[in-house]
């Protein structure tokens, strides 16, 4: 799997291009759509999804101006467990709530695109409307517990990290 990442928005928002075997995923468009376009155009493969770690508007923005540009499906209606083929990848589905009620991150076989769940050293808000810490505790317990430290974690702000650098600095 190919990742490109780009960084869009006032609020600084992580855009992820994922891509093998000519197929493409857009995850959180959160802006500037125009340079989104101008970036997937370049790796010259085929769009598919759009698909969103959350509904906050820095991570969506863009969504619909992609759709059409690419013709790429937005996904809704995620499902915990659900299984989306890109190219010869398998993404899974996970329901991550904390930041919000509606929050997934997609976990590949060596990373994880956590949006606002996973930051370095921490955790996204819970004091917005849908967040909540009982949840987020939640969440973080099982990503903890289920994901490899090897795992390197992709957040909706900020840069990389690996899931053993998550655990080394942050205790639950």
């Amino acid at each position: 799997m190919n990742i490109k990442r780009i960084v869009v928005g006032a609020l600084e928002t992580n855009c992820y291009l994922l891509f093998s075997e000519g197929e493409l995923v857009v995850v959180d468009p959160g802006g500037d759509a125009s340079e989104i376009i101008k970036e997937i155009k370049e790796t010259g493969e085929k769009p598919k999804f759009i698909l969103n770690t959350h509904l906050h508007p820095d991570h969506i923005a863009a969504n619909k101006k992609i759709e059409v540009a690419t013709g790429a499906q937005i996904k809704k209606d995620l499902q915990e467990g659900e299984v989306l083929q890109i190219g010869n990848e398998k993404l899974k589905v996970l329901h991550t709530p904390g930041h919000t009620e509606d929050s997934f991150s997609f976990l590949f076989a060596n990373f994880i695109v956590s949006g606002d769940v996973l930051f370095p050293g921490g955790h996204g808000r819970v004091d917005l409307p849908g967040g909540s810490e009982e949840k987020m505790k939640e969440t973080l317990r099982r990503l903890e517990k289920e994901l490899p430290e090897e795992i390197i974690a992709y957040p909706g702000h900020g840069e990389s990290f690996t899931m053993k650098e998550w655990k080394d600095s942050f205790l639950l």
